[in-house]
């Protein structure tokens, strides 16, 4: 078994472009720090917008190194953050806005994908996400009860019987789901890896083994030189405690994947998994999966959440508890798969801010700017926060700039130790939750409501 070397997806896909590095200082129009997808994309839409602009874009390793290449590969239009705390400066309409935007920015990517000639795997057959526990259960019809609140219907997302749910693939012990027709599995790698070829045929260029280490106004700092521009971006997300003075602005969360060999056709027959659909479930320390375009399981979860002071994982190596772990709820969800090898292991960050809620902002007044903090939920929210970057960079309102996620002020993570103390507490309390849930409690723990506390998510 593999494991680190990035992701599977890039070895799937093979070694990445190697692209130059920034040679000394240089000026430009517009400075972006980060080649994951929410840079590439802002640059796609600035470029459009504006083909006159010199933009580049500075990535530390190679673009698409992070999360962008590393992640489950659901396209979807899950909403990164609280409705409340959103619907606190927009109200409910702002909160449906938003909601609507991400839905419709599903179909956008693909469509992008087709016009640019993007070859990703991409397939929209929505997703599922199992109870597998009368707890589980619960949960998953207060959160659909929660969404007609809000007034948002079944045309997002509507209950199936477990009944149902077998008709499309059977899960060991599961009790219903939802589903959703707003999401697509895509192949995350070579999703990222054609964005920024296509960036690239607009003009942009894109600086690689460049690491910026300090961002102020009109000028990024990095290893090879100095960067002046009018217009600087920040798009690091998980990485952004890389950057001096950042270190406590979005914390650094660990995501953990395994993907197994090819499957038999009789696994698949046992499993009955014939369509695209992404899965994932409604435990407290949930896990998500997509099968693969070439026959695979790869599925997630969030493994060892944390590492004390925001450090980050070194090539995308994860531990030997979190691949037991996710092993395991591999076989505990799909029997059949027991006697299946795997093949590959790899984690990631994501960006998590202290409120959880994602947010993009530019600042007219020093031409900075940033996006990120996703918690989780960003393939496709790269891509609106691309889009809307773009358009306020550019000073044009639009549907986008009047979303409830711009412009967000919040504040910081507390400091060592007890972020640190913190984090770990809350997915402790998750997976005792689960437990208790697991051997027959009929109502969500209360410890998982504990853990949300604790960390004001």
């Amino acid at each position: 078994m593999i494991n680190g070397h990035v992701s599977f997806w890039w070895q799937q896909v093979g070694s990445p472009t190697r692209r130059d590095a920034l040679d000394g200082d240089l000026t430009c129009d517009v400075c972006i720090v980060g080649g994951g997808l929410s840079g590439l994309w802002t640059a796609y839409h600035l470029a459009a917008a504006d083909p006159s602009l010199d933009i580049v874009v500075l990535e530390a390793e190679f673009a698409g190194f992070g999360a962008s290449g590393r992640n489950g590969g659901w396209l979807s239009a899950e909403l990164a953050g609280s409705k409340k705390r959103y619907a606190a400066t927009h109200g409910r309409d702002g909160v449906r806005a938003l909601v609507r935007t991400m839905e419709e920015a599903v179909d956008e990517v693909i469509e992008v994908c087709r016009v640019e000639g993007i070859d990703a795997d991409i397939v929209k057959d929505g997703v599922l996400y199992v109870a597998r526990s009368e707890a589980q259960l619960v949960r998953l019809r207060e959160g659909l009860a929660e969404d007609a609140a809000w007034g948002i219907g079944e045309e997002h997302q509507r209950e199936l019987t477990a009944d149902e749910l077998a008709a499309r693939l059977s899960v060991r012990g599961a009790r219903g789901a939802t589903f959703s027709p707003h999401c697509a599995r895509v192949q995350p790698a070579k999703l990222v890896a054609g964005v920024a070829q296509a960036v690239e045929r607009r003009g942009v260029r894109i600086l690689e083994r460049t690491r910026a280490s300090r961002i102020e106004p009109g000028v990024v700092t990095t290893d090879r030189g100095t960067v002046r521009a009018p217009r600087i971006l920040r798009c690091l997300e998980g990485y952004t405690a890389g950057i001096a003075g950042q270190r406590r602005t979005w914390l650094p969360m660990n995501s953990a994947m395994i993907v197994t060999e090819p499957l038999s056709d009789a696994v698949w027959n046992d499993v009955g998994w014939t369509g695209a659909e992404l899965l994932g479930d409604k435990a407290n320390a949930y896990c998500y999966a997509q099968r693969t375009a070439d026959g695979r399981i790869a599925l997630g979860g969030r493994g060892i959440p944390y590492r004390f002071g925001s450090r980050t994982d070194v090539d995308g190596r994860t531990q030997d508890w979190t691949i037991e772990s996710l092993t395991s709820t591999l076989h505990d969800m799909f029997p059949a798969t027991r006697r299946t090898r795997i093949d590959h292991a790899w984690c990631g960050v994501l960006g998590v801010p202290r409120d959880w809620c994602a947010s993009v902002t530019f600042d007219p007044a020093t031409g900075l700017g940033w996006a990120g903090g996703y918690v989780g939920s960003g393939l496709t929210t790269t891509h609106v926060a691309g889009r809307t970057l773009a358009d306020l960079t550019l000073g044009r309102e639009s549907e986008l700039t009047a979303l409830p996620w711009v412009n967000r002020s919040v504040r910081r993570w507390e400091p060592e130790p007890l972020r640190w103390l913190g984090v770990r507490a809350m997915y402790g309390l998750y997976r005792a939750a689960d437990r208790r849930e697991d051997r027959g409690l009929t109502h969500p723990s209360r410890l998982a409501r504990i853990g949300n506390v604790l960390t004001g998510r």
